[in-house]
């Protein structure tokens, strides 16, 4: 249903609201560059600090701004059970194509809630479910043989696996139907996973690069390994510059850098430091980005 370069969206904000014109600009120049779709609410477009009417204000928003180009996929997870069925209900109705959702944090269930918790998302609505895996953020991560479980739920369809480990993507792989599909959360493990059976990626360095993440993808897709490894390579500078400091402050401040939003972050994030910034314009620059 899905494939190749997928963008986690930034959510751009002015005087602390949300900036729906730069966002919709930031829409249009995501499928004028070939994203394959578009992911709101997304960690990187900082949902943890919305409140719940402009999270869904959101959804809304971006399903209204695509206007059916490229399916939208909503960031509809919690790690309140209800609280992520009321979300996901809201992104159907909204008109998503699909929703996100990671593994609830805090709480740290074992497999058994893992599986439970979702199984109760799937059943509450006929919206394509796709697991979110991000160990990082969340402090745990659901084993290849719990998404194989979850796999034989009809409308989960597949994941984002963000945890690192090129093992699990592969033990993932394996277990589960060929109709599963499996997304790099990594920008920099996107040809990798890819090479192994990978779909795409869902990412987080297409909200400045967008062209060549759909090049890159594309390729793999086509077999043309040549062009993917030597895109891999030119971006991966940027791949890990936009990680020197958490996720969404790098990316935020490069689109700053390009003029396409305000330098705005909600607490408690924070304006990246002068040195990143100045890493950032190297780095864009090296990837063929004029800033």
């Amino acid at each position: 249903m899905f494939q190749d370069s997928i963008v986690a969206l930034v959510t751009p904000f002015k005087q602390g609201e949300f900036d729906a014109e730069a966002y919709r600009k930031l829409i249009d120049f995501q499928i004028s560059q070939g994203t394959s779709a578009i992911l709101t609410c997304g960690c990187t477009g900082e949902p943890a600090t919305m409140t719940h009417q402009e999270h869904c204000q959101i959804i809304r928003f971006t399903v209204e701004a695509v206007n059916r180009r490229v399916p939208v996929i909503a960031g509809t997870g919690s790690n309140n059970t209800k609280e992520a069925i009321t979300l996901t209900q809201w992104a159907e109705k909204a008109g998503a194509d699909a929703a996100l959702l990671i593994t609830p944090y805090y709480n740290k269930p074992v497999p058994a809630g893992l599986y439970q918790h979702y199984k109760a998302v799937a059943e509450s609505v006929s919206l394509p479910i796709i697991l979110y895996n991000v160990p990082s953020r969340t402090g745990i991560s659901i084993l290849p043989e719990t998404v194989a479980e979850l796999a034989q739920i009809k409308n989960i369809i597949g994941i984002k696996e963000a945890s690192g480990n090129l093992d699990q993507v592969s033990r993932i792989i394996t277990l589960c139907p060929d109709s599963f599909e499996v997304y790099s959360g990594d920008d920099s493990l996107t040809l990798p996973i890819m090479a192994i059976g990978g779909r795409g990626v869902v990412s987080v360095a297409a909200n400045v690069v967008p062209g060549a993440m759909a090049q890159m993808t594309k390729a793999v897709r086509n077999g043309d390994w040549l062009t993917a490894r030597n895109l891999h390579r030119r971006l991966f500078p940027l791949f890990k510059a936009l990680f020197l400091e958490t996720n969404p402050i790098p990316v935020k401040g490069a689109l700053a850098l390009l003029g396409m939003i305000e330098p705005e972050l909600r607490l408690p994030l924070t304006s990246p430091q002068p040195q990143t910034l100045e890493k950032l314009r190297q780095v864009l620059k090296e990837a063929g980005v004029k800033v």
